[in-house]
């Protein structure tokens, strides 16, 4: 009887060793892996945008959606752009302005949806965006259901609400 238990209790006390060393192994793995990443991407950093500096004095940050009329595009397919151009414009600002993005997110992420009848207006908006130094991402659609294959269906913006309207203050809402 005495044979069973120390045979039972070896067998017990080397599965612990066992996932000892392997969690070990798997700790110090992830950690040179995580030394590797934070290595690359202090190599590739993308510098910070201006609108970060305006997060930490402007408290009132939205994003606007401006969609192309012309296109005619079906309700769901607006909301399809719409949310693309949002995670677009999201994605950029993630690590160039987390600041920018933390204050919008704090306002509510408020987010206007605004109606434009062409694509070279759209692009005309743009430009004053960029004048204005306010991150900007155009949706391009692969034109797979309802439009024309690189169509610029929607714009997003983000930033103080004040210079915000001063770009797109002229446009109706959807």
């Amino acid at each position: 009887m005495n044979v069973m238990w120390v045979g039972a209790f070896l067998v017990g006390a080397g599965c612990i060793v066992l996932g000892y060393l392997i969690e070990t192994r798997r700790c110090h793995l992830r950690c040179l892996f995580a030394a590797d990443e934070v290595v690359v991407d202090k190599r590739k950093k993308d510098p910070l945008l201006e609108i970060e500096k305006l997060a930490e004095i402007l408290e009132d940050f939205k994003m606007v959606l401006v969609v192309r009329n012309d296109l005619k595009m079906g309700k769901g397919k607006i909301a399809a752009q719409c949310s693309h151009a949002t995670l677009g414009l999201y994605k950029k600002l993630l690590h160039r302005a987390p600041k920018a993005l933390n204050r919008w997110e704090m306002c509510g992420q408020v987010k206007v949806v605004l109606k434009i009848e062409s694509e070279e207006d759209m692009l005309i908006l743009q430009e004053r965006a960029k004048s204005l130094k306010l991150p900007n991402h155009i949706t391009i659609d692969a034109g797979r259901t309802q439009i024309a294959p690189n169509s610029r269906t929607v714009m997003a913006l983000l930033g103080p609400a004040d210079m915000v309207d001063d770009v797109t203050g002229s446009l109706k809402l959807l």
